[in-house]
C-alpha cells in the first residue's frame, strides 16, 4: 500500500510527539526518583520494636524501658506488653510499674500498654481457646502489630506471650524477630528461663528468628557483668530525664517527677551482691546491643533444648539461633547515662 506525502508527514509528526513524551516522562521520573533517593539518605531508618516486659520484677526492666524510650533517634516503640513473673506479683502490678515509667517519660498518651499472660504457657494452653485466653490482649497486639509493620520484639521477661503468639498464629514466625534477655546458657538456673521453660522450648522449636542475650550469673561473659553500684546511681541519676507532666507515686511510695529520681528510689529497695556491692542492669543490655551491635559478641549455634534442668545440644539441628555474650560494660553504661542526660523521646 502506498502512502501519500501528507500521510507520511502526519505519521512522522505523531511519532515525534510520542518520542518526546516518552523521554520527557523518563526525565520527570528520573528527577522524582533522585529526589526520593536523596530523601531516603537524609532520613535514616529507625528500629521499630515492641517491648515485652515483667516490669515489676526488680529494677532492670524499668531502666531498660526508660533507656528505650529516651532513644527516639534510634527506636520507634509500637507498644509495650507485660507478663507476670513470680517475683513481681500478678499482671496488674507489672502493668502499673510499666505505666509509671511511661508516665515519667510523658508518653502515656503516645505508647499503648497492654496486659499479656499472667500464667504460664502450659496452664494457658491446657484448655486452649484461641479466642479467649489469659494474655489475649497483649498477644493480639503483638500479632496485629507485626502484620502491619516490620517490628522486632524485645522480650525481657518470660517468653509466654511470644509462645502464645506462635501458637495462635504460626505465620507470626515469618514476620518478626525476637531479642530475648534470658538464660545462663550453656548452664541452667536463670530467672526468665525458669519462669516458663516450656514456653522457651516452644520458641526454640519454632522457626522464628531468635537472639538470646545471655545472663550468666557470676560470669564476666553475660549481662550480669554490666553492674552498677548504689553510690554510682546516687551520684549520676538524680534529676535525669524530662520533667513529668504528672508526678507518679513510686512502687515503694514517694512522689517522683523524673525517671532519674525514681531510679534512686528503686536502688534503695534492692539487694546487692559482690565486691563492691552492685546490681546488674541485665535487661538494659538487650536494648543496647540492638542500638549498637559492637557492644556485644553474637554467635550462631544450632538451637539447643532445655530438658530436666539441663541444656541439650543438638548439633545437627538445622534451626539456628544467635547467642550474645561478652558485653562492653563501660560503653553501654556511658551511653545509658548520656541517653538520660539528653533524652530524645520515641514515637509510636
Amino acid at each position: 500500500m502506498k502512502l501519500r506525502l501528507s500521510q507520511i508527514t502526519n505519521i512522522t509528526f505523531i511519532l515525534g510527539i510520542l518520542i518526546l513524551s516518552f523521554f520527557g516522562s523518563s526525565c520527570v521520573n528520573k528527577k522524582k526518583d533522585t529526589k526520593t533517593m536523596a530523601k531516603t539518605k537524609i532520613t535514616p531508618s529507625k528500629i521499630n520494636v515492641i517491648f515485652d516486659t515483667d516490669a515489676n520484677n526488680e529494677l532492670d526492666d524499668q531502666h531498660a524501658l526508660a533507656y528505650l524510650l529516651f532513644n527516639g533517634d534510634t527506636f520507634n516503640v509500637n507498644s509495650v506488653t507485660v507478663n507476670a513473673t513470680y517475683n513481681g506479683g500478678d499482671i496488674q502490678g507489672h502493668y502499673d510499674e510499666a505505666l509509671r515509667v511511661i508516665k515519667l517519660c510523658n508518653l502515656n498518651q503516645e505508647i499503648p500498654l497492654l496486659k499479656g499472660a499472667n500464667g504460664n504457657f502450659a496452664e494457658i494452653t491446657n484448655a486452649w481457646d484461641p479466642d479467649n485466653f489469659d494474655g489475649r490482649e497483649g498477644v493480639d497486639e503483638i500479632l496485629e502489630a507485626t502484620e502491619q509493620d516490620s517490628l522486632i520484639i524485645v522480650a525481657v521477661g518470660k517468653l509466654t506471650n511470644i509462645a502464645l503468639a506462635l501458637k495462635k498464629d504460626p505465620s507470626f514466625a515469618e514476620r518478626t524477630k525476637i531479642v530475648w534477655l534470658g538464660s545462663n546458657y550453656p548452664e541452667p538456673g536463670e530467672y526468665n528461663q525458669d519462669n516458663d521453660t516450656i514456653a522457651m522450648n516452644y520458641v526454640l522449636n519454632s522457626t522464628i528468628p531468635f537472639e538470646m542475650v545471655t545472663v550468666r550469673y557470676g560470669k564476666p561473659s553475660g549481662t550480669d557483668a554490666v553492674k552498677v553500684t548504689k553510690e554510682e546511681i546516687n551520684q549520676k541519676m538524680p534529676g535525669l530525664g524530662p520533667i513529668a507532666k504528672e508526678p507518679i507515686i513510686g512502687r515503694h511510695g514517694g512522689s517522683f517527677s523524673t525517671f532519674g529520681d525514681y531510679s534512686v528510689s528503686l536502688f534503695e529497695y534492692i539487694d546487692y551482691h559482690g565486691d563492691p556491692p552492685s546490681r546488674p542492669l541485665f535487661d538494659m543490655v538487650a536494648v543496647a546491643i540492638l542500638k549498637n551491635k559492637s557492644w556485644g559478641e553474637p554467635k550462631l549455634i544450632p538451637a539447643p533444648i532445655f530438658i530436666n534442668n539441663e541444656w541439650i545440644e543438638r548439633p545437627d539441628n538445622q534451626r539456628k539461633i544467635t547467642v550474645w555474650e561478652n558485653f562492653k560494660k563501660e560503653e553501654i553504661l556511658e551511653d545509658f547515662y548520656n541517653s538520660l542526660k539528653n533524652p530524645v523521646l520515641v514515637s509510636k
